[in-house]
């Protein structure tokens, strides 16, 4: 993506499945006829909250984008977003969580307009623009930058200014934000080589015809856990300082604006979920490390107000 700040990384290719699955329990899934909740108090009645745990069930959204809600291999929808929506769901007493699948661009519509779902599990950035339209939560994980580089590092990059003085050459994934990073950083375009997916990312470290990779430790610790064996490794998450600015990412949960009662207790969980280390062993298995946790400066309203 062109913005800098606070802005969602064009990380995959967007899946455009449509459909619902269920996610009732931490193995294998069955395919049915999902059937949202509805809206919130803000209409009258009970509110979101109330009724889904009347229920036992909530309707989420997803984007089909690994690793944060996605169809695996067998079927059965899994990922960092909704993994961790279901964790926190079932803290709530809400047992069950069907997902309906839609193209991104179509998350934050289908909550607020269409009604579709009543939450959003898909690991989105948390913008002004989408503050304006919809509620977050607070921010679920932190997406910091890093380099795959060779083996042991041998170069030992850090920060794309290491890059630019030691004349290194770095790939980046076509339509990430990583790019700029480089360029902004005064890395002379000859240097930075564009490519189309990350395993060709993986592919020019590994074989030597660039110096390192930049994209988010997530998807850099994704690809690495999927090529085992590959001598290559991903360095320390950063945010990078362009300008004097530090950038940073975050994703989170989206609920409609209003529904404060879901809201808020969904908050209470997941900081409860953060600081008692279990988030950290829900998230790992999708490439996520303590790099990626929040920290106390990273809010909701800091984001929403960049």
């Amino acid at each position: 993506m062109s913005g800098r700040s606070w802005s969602r990384r064009d990380l995959l290719r967007r899946g455009a499945l449509a459909g619902a699955v269920v996610l009732g329990g931490p193995t294998a899934l069955s395919a049915c006829t999902a059937v949202p909740s509805g809206g919130g108090g803000a209409e009258g009645g009970a509110g979101t909250l109330e009724r889904a745990r009347e229920a036992g069930t909530i309707t989420v959204g997803i984007a089909n984008e690994a690793p944060y809600g996605f169809t695996d291999a067998q079927g059965r929808v899994t990922g960092e977003s909704v993994e961790v929506a279901r964790a926190v769901l079932g803290k709530l007493g809400i047992g069950r969580v069907d997902a309906i699948t839609v193209e991104f661009g179509e998350l934050i519509p289908g909550l607020t307009l269409s009604r579709q779902f009543d939450m959003v599990t898909a690991g989105m950035f948390i913008t002004p623009q989408r503050c304006e339209a919809a509620a977050f939560s607070a921010p679920d994980y932190t997406a910091p930058t890093a380099f795959l580089v060779p083996a042991g590092n041998p170069a030992g990059i850090t920060s794309f200014d290491q890059v630019r003085d030691q004349e290194l050459r770095v790939a980046v994934l076509n339509g990430a934000v990583e790019q700029g990073y480089a360029t902004d950083s005064g890395v002379p375009a000859d240097r930075v080589q564009v490519l189309g997916d990350q395993n060709a990312l993986l592919q020019a470290v590994a074989s030597g015809r660039v110096d390192c990779a930049a994209l988010t430790n997530i998807s850099l610790n994704d690809v690495v856990s999927k090529n085992p064996g590959a001598p290559v490794e991903v360095t320390a998450g950063f945010f990078p300082v362009i300008d004097g600015e530090e950038i940073v990412s975050a994703g989170g949960f989206v609920f409609r604006q209003g529904e404060d009662d879901i809201l808020d207790a969904f908050n209470t969980e997941l900081t409860a979920l953060q600081q008692s280390g279990e988030w950290l062993r829900i998230v790992a298995p999708f490439g996520f490390t303590q790099d990626n946790l929040p920290g106390p400066d990273v809010t909701t309203a800091a984001l929403c107000a960049a």
